[in-house]
């Protein structure tokens, strides 16, 4: 366990490398994040974004280097730590993963069953609690495929808020959606840090990242940086 970190920092890197399989995809990477913060992370395709994400939610292990991430210590994170380390976070993915043989709300009841919730009171009540706060509370009963790409989308985020995790981790949740709903999208996820979790977001659309200023880290190079969002390098992200 780290000593005494920051109540308020709920990751942090120091000096770690990120590897796909065999392969240092990061080197050397060192990195906070607080409670509350909303951060963008870039780079092209297969600079490391989803390889730094994958090790963050203890599907890739860290193999050199220290991390911690919501009081867990990835360096010795052990398979029987990570369910409850996942219950920590929310992920959402750019390509939904829903489950298309089951409404919205047997998706989200399946999720909840899944992580231990077993009280049919509570967990009717946390469904709804979670629709309300993605504007979809009239659309449980429907299939995934009768929805919009957006409406999908806001079904995964309220799936990914469904045990008040303390980090939202967004791989590309707007990758596959036009701009206006990127837009919506976007307003959401920043709501959901605006009330104290981290969210971090990949991404490569810039315009998102010019419109709706933040702190963004770029993979680049096998390293991580601070960037700025007005930066002439930014405009290649593809």
């Amino acid at each position: 366990m780290h000593e005494n970190p920051p109540l308020d920092l709920i990751i942090e890197l120091k000096e770690c490398d990120i590897f796909q399989e065999d392969h240092l995809v990061l080197t050397s990477v060192s990195l906070k994040i607080e409670k509350g913060e909303f951060v963008y992370l870039v780079g092209r395709v297969g600079s490391g974004k989803t390889s730094l994400i994958r090790t963050l939610n203890g599907q890739l292990p860290l193999k050199n280097g220290e991390g911690w991430i919501a009081g867990y210590d990835l360096k010795r994170l052990k398979r029987k730590d990570i369910p409850s380390l996942r219950r920590k976070m929310g992920i959402v993915f750019q390509d939904f993963q829903l489950l298309t043989d089951r409404s919205v709300h047997e998706n989200l009841e399946f999720a909840l069953k899944a992580t231990g919730w077993t009280s049919k009171e509570a967990i009717e009540e946390r469904i709804r609690e979670v629709l309300d706060k993605v504007g979809l509370q009239t659309k449980g009963y429907k299939m995934p495929h009768q929805l919009s790409g957006g409406e999908q989308q806001r079904v995964v985020i309220a799936r990914a808020l469904l045990n008040d995790p303390e980090i939202i981790l967004a791989d590309e949740p707007t990758g596959n959606l036009d701009p206006e709903t990127s837009d919506e999208i976007h307003q959401l996820m920043k709501g959901i840090s605006e009330n104290g979790r981290a969210v971090i977001m990949s991404t490569h659309k810039l315009a998102l990242i010019k419109k709706y200023p933040a702190r963004t880290l770029k993979c680049e190079n096998g390293h991580l940086f601070e960037s700025n969002s007005n930066d002439e390098e930014m405009e290649l992200l593809d």
